[in-house]
């Protein structure tokens, strides 16, 4: 019980879940990079799949505690913030070039740091300066000053969830119907595919991931109610929490870890456990200058980028779906626009090359 009143009971929580949610990622190769990388270029489905299952795992858990009033989501930055909408196109682009060039996100970075990737390090310091400076710094001026002028205040329409304003709309409270069915549809368009279906690993890896957010939900409003110090009702993301992180490391201010910080040390644990139980740990670093310039360039447009947009692809990909966030569609195609033009820049030599390979009528060029 005293554990529950202490301010630690946020960072040990979020240690719990994380190392929950980094094992199995590990061990079940969940990565959205890749599972994109391979639905364009390989015709693979399994790994997107497992990432939209996630999503619909953890939407259909979190509003289902919503209604049991076993939660407060209604607190969630993704939901009480003006939708900026030029900074989730922007950074929501800048968010996916940066992934493409890394080849994986932050929470990826952070699983492949815990096989010894030395890369991943870069990337994910990279990614912690570049979110604060987004946040507190030179960067956050830019973002302030052009963006933030350009969000739209949805409240007198009922409010920042798509829930919400359906049921603004429609007189009366719509939001836990309309979950149901956006989650109905993700599950049916995840399990229509027989070779999904028996994916174990997928399913297992989607399944935790999915569950995992939701119990961050579970977690922070839980304590809220135990502490007097005002707490963040969060679930997970990788951006800011990374810089945070990084201010924890180096300074002193009094202020204790919070459930992001300790998530994010959590997935760390649970990838490396992974790694040392599966014998698949070894050093490795950047082949050379070339490699190393674009990871940094790349961690920087991450970093960036998802404090513009408000989050990744955990964050914005899974955590923000599971609220009903109107910013989601937006950030997530705006991720997938911008990783496919990294892939395209890699892999092809020109970032809009697959936008002249389809032409104008969707259908390969000639």
């Amino acid at each position: 019980m005293f554990l529950l009143e202490s301010a630690w009971s946020l960072p040990l929580a979020g240690l719990l879940i994380g190392s929950v949610i980094g094992f199995a990622a590990r061990r079940y190769h969940f990565c959205t990079m890749s599972g994109l990388e391979r639905h364009w270029y390989a015709g693979d489905s399994s790994g997107l799949r497992a990432w939209v299952l996630a999503a619909a795992v953890a939407l259909a858990v979190t509003q289902s505690m919503a209604v049991l009033g076993w939660i407060d989501i209604s607190e969630s930055f993704y939901l009480t913030e003006p939708l900026p909408i030029a900074g989730t196109i922007i950074g929501g682009i800048m968010f996916g070039v940066g992934m493409a060039l890394v080849g994986t996100c932050g929470f990826g970075a952070i699983i492949r740091l815990g096989g010894g990737s030395m890369r991943a390090l870069v990337v994910l310091t990279g990614i912690a300066l570049a979110a604060l400076a987004a946040q507190r710094g030179l960067s956050g001026h830019a973002r302030v000053a052009l963006l933030d002028p350009l969000s739209l205040d949805l409240n007198s329409l009922g409010g920042q969830s798509a829930g919400a304003l359906l049921s603004n709309l429609a007189g009366f409270d719509v939001a836990f119907p309309l979950a149901m069915l956006i989650a109905a549809i993700l599950f049916f368009w995840v399990f229509r595919d027989a070779a999904f279906r028996r994916n174990r690993e997928k399913l297992i890896s989607g399944t935790v991931i999915g569950a995992g957010i939701a119990a961050g939900w579970f977690a922070t409003s839980f304590i809220s109610q135990r502490l007097f110090d005002p707490v963040q009702i969060e679930a997970g993301s990788f951006v800011m929490p990374l810089g945070d992180a990084m201010l924890q490391i180096i300074t002193v201010t009094g202020a204790l870890p919070d459930y992001g910080v300790g998530l994010a040390a959590g997935v760390l644990v649970g990838a490396t456990l992974s790694a040392w139980r599966s014998k698949d740990m070894r050093w490795e670093a950047c082949d050379d200058a070339r490699e190393l310039s674009r990871h940094l360039l790349g961690a920087f447009l991450m970093g960036t980028g998802g404090v513009f947009a408000l989050g990744c692809t955990i964050g914005q990909g899974v955590s923000a779906v599971s609220v009903m966030a109107v910013s989601t569609p937006i950030a997530m195609l705006s991720i997938a626009f911008g990783a496919r033009m990294g892939l395209a820049y890699l892999l092809e030599g020109s970032a809009f090359a697959f936008m002249r390979r389809h032409g104008h009528s969707g259908q390969p060029a000639e």
